[in-house]
Formats: C-alpha cells, structure tokens, sequence
C-alpha cells in the first residue's frame, strides 16, 4: 500500500488562509488591527462599542439615526425569557461563568422561535439579540450565584455602563464607563483568531447562530485563547510584589514556563491594542493609589522583551484594568466574550453572505499495510 502523500502543512493550520473577510486584518509584522479600513488607533477611545457593532455587521460607521436605531433594539433585546433565568439560577454557584454563558446561549436558541429561520433579516436579529443578551446573562450569573436578586436593566444606559450597572448594583461613574467601553471595543473582533474559526465552520455546516456562538465561547474559554487574561493576574497575585518578579520570570524561564500575556501567534511586534490598555492600567492604578500591579506588569514586559524578544499582548494589561475596575478574576474572560459576540456575529453573517463548507484535510502520519489478525492472535 502506498503511504498518503505528505503536504508539508504545519500544525496548527499556521499560515493557511481559510477565508476571504471585510472585517478586520491583523498585520502582524508591523503591529496593526484594522476594523472595516479603520485602523485601531482610530477607533479607540473615539466611538463606542455600539459605533463598532455597526460598523462591523453593515461596514459603515453610522450616521446619528443609525446609531439610535441600533441602540434602541439592543435595549429592546436585552430582557431575558423566564425560562433562561430559571436556569440561570439552576445552576451551581461553582460553575465557571464561562460554562454558565456557554450554556446559557445554547439555550436561548430554544426559547428563540426564529432559531432556524435562515433567513438573512432573521439572522441579524439573531445576532444583535445575542449581542444584548449574553452581557445580562453573564451579570446576572455572577449575581445568582451569591444569591442576590436580578434587576431589570436600566434602558437609559448603554452597553458597557449597563453590564457595569448590574454586577455592582450601582450606576458606574463616567469614567468607568469609558474604560469598560474601550475594552469593548478594542476586543471586538481580531481577524482569524480560534474563537471566530470556529464559529466561521460551524455556520458554515448551515447551523443555527446559536450553535455558532457557543462554539466561539467553548474556544474563547481555554486559556491558550481569552482565559489568558485570569491566568496574567493570577499570576502577579503568586509574584506578589515588585522586588520578585525578577526572580520569578528567572524561574519561568529556566524551567520554560510560558509567561501568561507575553508573546502571541500573530504580533512579532507590539500588539497595537495594548498601549491603549497600558494608558488605562497606569491611570486606573494611580486614582486608586496601588501602583504595584501595573509597576509588576511592566517589569515583567521589560524583561521579556530583553530576554526573549517577546511583547506584551492585549491580555497582559487587560487584566491590570479589570482588576482596579473591581471585576471579579473569572469575569475576565466572559467581558472578552461579550465584546467578541460583535465580531463572532459579524463573521457568521458574511460566512453566509457567500457560504462553503469549510473542510480542511489532515496529513496521515500513521502506519499503512497492517494485515489483520484473528482476535485470540493480536
């Protein structure tokens, strides 16, 4: 038997090019993320993550008529069936909030009597239902599960502020609210990433936006994907102060231990959306007076930087700005997946703009001509 021809694929799918996208590009040798022709710079910090929500699902900016529309609906989409707040409060308190949204959304597919409804009008509302729903569903986990009640959002508030306004039980100061919606917007989406991949091939079988988005967040929660942003402070909380982190990147890199933050698959340079994160981080932590987690994660960049060659990502300064907001560690990585919901939607709608299965082939390396044997032989 002739063994398969080999075909030199590197693992991983490294470099192959799976689709056609508007969306976004991440040009990675020079540190650049591009929304629909803007460039991050652009963007963050001077529209709002519904401004992004627009631009990515209709490749346009809106005008002020538009923007209003948009928020309007989402507003209107945020309230959650009985159904999915039973469950919500069904579940045990131990569960990881990634679990929850995950199941979560695999439900509200149930309770949606327009689930299957293929049709391009009812897949936008799909979309944009999910956008509204899952920060809601994310908040009022954290709040079932320390037994506190589930208000109503407040329609006067947008987005970020109303994620922020259910989690703490308290309208967010303006500045807050600024932070959180940059974060929003600066992980909206991210060219090709693991997360969008997969939920580009399950539509791409035809499925429902459901199945889509819960296949995004199954990938967004391992922490080689959006996990790493819990694993980057958990990490400065085992270092513990500026004085050790010097001997504990040492450490790190005697033994090869990967540095949660540092590096990443595409950026061989600066990650462009993390000096916005940075100026957040060191603003955050000299209004509250602990300057320590910021000082640790920039030693930490130096050093790296120095040894390795390696720089910060998104995740590495994401974590600092959590942290001072307040967020709880395992909400990290849920915040990821409610601002990548923009993306994730935005891929699945021109996935089915111009639809083909994706179905890529694998390279057999195993053994060829076995002759089989009786049982009682083998």
């Amino acid at each position: 038997m002739t063994k398969p021809t080999e075909t030199g694929a590197k693992g991983g799918l490294e470099g192959i090019v799976a689709a056609k996208s508007r969306l976004s590009a991440v040009n990675g040798s020079v540190g650049e993320l591009i929304y629909c022709g803007y460039n991050i710079d652009e963007l963050a910090g001077h529209v709002s993550f519904e401004e992004v929500v627009h631009l990515l699902h209709h490749d346009h900016l809106p005008n002020s008529s538009e923007l209003a529309e948009l928020k309007s609906t989402l507003i209107g989409f945020r309230e959650l069936p009985q159904g999915i707040i039973d469950l919500i409060k069904s579940l045990p308190s131990d569960a990881a909030p990634m679990s929850a949204i995950r199941t979560v959304v695999s439900a509200l597919g149930c309770f949606d009597t327009t689930a299957e409804d293929d049709s391009m009008y009812a897949q936008r509302r799909k979309a944009l239902r999910l956008i509204a729903q899952i920060p809601v569903a994310t908040a009022y986990f954290h709040l079932a599960r320390q037994g506190k009640a589930l208000p109503p959002s407040d329609p006067e508030l947008g987005e970020a502020a109303n994620f922020l306004y259910l989690i703490n039980g308290e309208k967010p100061s303006e500045e807050t609210v600024k932070t959180m919606d940059m974060c929003y917007v600066l992980h909206a989406d991210h060219g090709m990433n693991a997360s969008t991949f997969s939920s580009r091939v399950t539509i791409a079988t035809l499925s429902d936006m459901y199945s889509s988005i819960c296949s995004a967040i199954g990938t967004l929660k391992g922490p080689l994907h959006g996990g790493a942003n819990e694993g980057v402070i958990r990490m400065l909380q085992e270092i513990g102060s500026l004085d050790a982190v010097d001997g504990f990147v040492a450490d790190c890199l005697a033994q090869k231990k990967k540095i949660m933050g540092i590096g990443h698959r595409v950026y061989k340079v600066l990650d462009p959306r993390a000096p916005h994160l940075k100026r957040m981080a060191q603003k955050l932590s000299a209004e509250l007076g602990e300057p320590k987690w910021i000082q640790m994660s920039d030693r930490i960049a130096e050093i790296m930087l120095k040894e390795k060659g390696l720089h910060a990502n998104v995740d590495f300064y994401s974590a600092t700005v959590y942290y001072s907001l307040g967020i709880p560690i395992d909400l990290f990585t849920p915040i990821f997946a409610i601002s990548r919901t923009a993306g994730w939607t935005a891929h699945v709608l021109e996935q089915l703009s111009d639809n083909r299965l994706i179905r890529p082939q694998s390279e057999y390396v195993g053994p060829v001509g076995l002759k089989l044997k009786p049982v009682d032989q083998r």
